[in-house]
């Protein structure tokens, strides 16, 4: 896939038409997921366990199909996030907020929405703004500056990074010196505002996670760094999902993780597509996942981003969060 439109238009032929109604009897409002007041979690889990090494947030991709369909407003995901899941912490998608990004108004008013929730706004993930690896100098200048305005909104509600993609078309080497000089480019612009300039394994070589690490090296930049997934390892394809099984070429997912896991700045997206009767990721180990992350030192975020279609969306949130717990415990 070449762009998010081509992102959106497999979301929407696997994934769109698929029944909203949730498992456990939470369905799709207008503006929020069913009944604001249903919480499936007790207190200690909702104050993420004292005997967890990390914290958990909510990736806004989590709730794409409401959002893309309009039963969930963007504006309201703060609130869905800690009153129906009991998470504290968020992460955007830019694509989400696109009409409203330079209205400097609506970030101070989303801020403050934020602020009285007592929610913590963590970065924005952004796409579609062109290739940051494109071997040609003027498209990838034009590709560095239309971020520009995605680092304003992140340091308007208060986040610390910003994620892009490390995409590019040619060599692993030419792609990656363009990487490089763009990276450098944006990381200084961000680093004036206080934000960090975060690479996710999301596809082609950034999936590699060996070339995403010489990047890094070569940037050299205190804000440029890392936000590992635990999915999205796929080397033949933008966007990197493996959860329909057809990518002919992947990246180890746990060698991935260890390679990028010494360039996070406070980040780890826990991707999720589908559960056992046991509830356990059927794709993903989340116990040696989780022994990785550790084992580096993290104590940050890790966000839940379930991507799944035979849980609804509540449910795949609910099934992340309930495995994150009972494996992060046991380290």
């Amino acid at each position: 896939m070449s762009s998010i439109s081509s992102r959106r238009k497999f979301v929407k032929s696997s994934l769109y038409g698929l029944a909203a109604t949730s498992l456990s009897g939470i369905a799709f409002g207008h503006n929020v997921i069913g009944n604001t007041s249903f919480n499936p979690f007790s207190e200690a889990e909702n104050s993420n366990s004292k005997d967890l090494f990390f914290k958990i947030s909510l990736a806004q991709w989590s709730l794409h199909r409401g959002l893309l369909d309009k039963s969930v407003k963007a504006e309201d995901f703060p609130a869905i996030a800690k009153e129906q899941f009991g998470i504290n912490a968020v992460e955007y998608v830019n694509q989400f907020y696109t009409d409203r990004v330079k209205d400097e108004a609506f970030w101070n008013s989303f801020n403050q929405r934020t602020k009285d929730l007592g929610v913590s706004n963590l970065l924005i993930m952004v796409d579609d703004e062109g290739d940051l690896g494109n071997t040609n100098d003027d498209e990838r200048r034009k590709a560095v500056e239309n971020h520009y305005k995605w680092v304003n909104a992140a340091k308007l509600i208060g986040c610390h990074s910003i994620r892009i993609n490390g995409f590019g078309e040619g060599s692993r080497e030419d792609v990656g010196a363009a990487l490089i000089d763009g990276l450098s480019s944006l990381s200084e612009y961000a680093g004036k505002s206080g934000i960090n300039v975060l690479i996710e394994n999301h596809g082609l070589y950034s999936s590699d996670g060996k070339w995403v690490e010489n990047v890094i090296k070569k940037v050299g930049r205190e804000n440029c760094g890392t936000l590992p997934d635990f999915g999205n390892f796929c080397l033949s394809r933008k966007y990197g999902s493996t959860q329909d099984g057809t990518c002919p070429e992947i990246y180890d997912r746990y060698l991935g993780v260890k390679e990028m896991m010494p360039y996070t700045k406070g980040g780890v997206s826990a991707k999720s597509y589908r559960f056992d009767e046991k509830g356990q990721e059927t794709t993903i180990d989340y116990g040696k996942m989780l022994g990785i992350v550790k084992e580096a030192g993290f104590t940050g975020y890790i966000g839940i981003e379930y991507e799944g279609s035979e849980l609804s969306e509540a449910d795949g949130i609910i099934a992340t969060k309930k495995l994150l717990i009972a494996e992060g415990e046991k380290l």
